[in-house]
């Protein structure tokens, strides 16, 4: 494809990300930045085996790129974040 090999860098943890991932079944991470919201999604339902809802994306001033992933009802955000040791 000519992109990046791996398009997620890793998790990101913040106070926010944790409220996220309770109430909204949404996972952040800090992405490449030449990756699209499709390849994020693609990337996101590979490595955890889930669906993912909606991805959107945030330039953040210290040169990230952050998504925010929303999985579909039927997984849960908790679960693949403990998965992940970030809980």
């Amino acid at each position: 494809m000519g992109v990046p090999t791996s398009v997620i860098i890793r998790p990101h943890l913040t106070e926010k990300t944790l409220r996220l991932i309770e109430e909204a079944n949404t996972l952040t991470f800090i992405v490449d930045r030449r990756a699209t919201k499709k390849q994020i999604k693609e990337e996101v339902e590979r490595m955890f085996n889930v669906k993912v809802e909606k991805v959107r994306t945030l330039n953040t001033t210290d040169g990230n790129k952050k998504a925010y992933v929303r999985l579909a009802k039927e997984y849960s955000a908790s679960d693949i974040a403990t998965r992940m040791g970030v809980v």
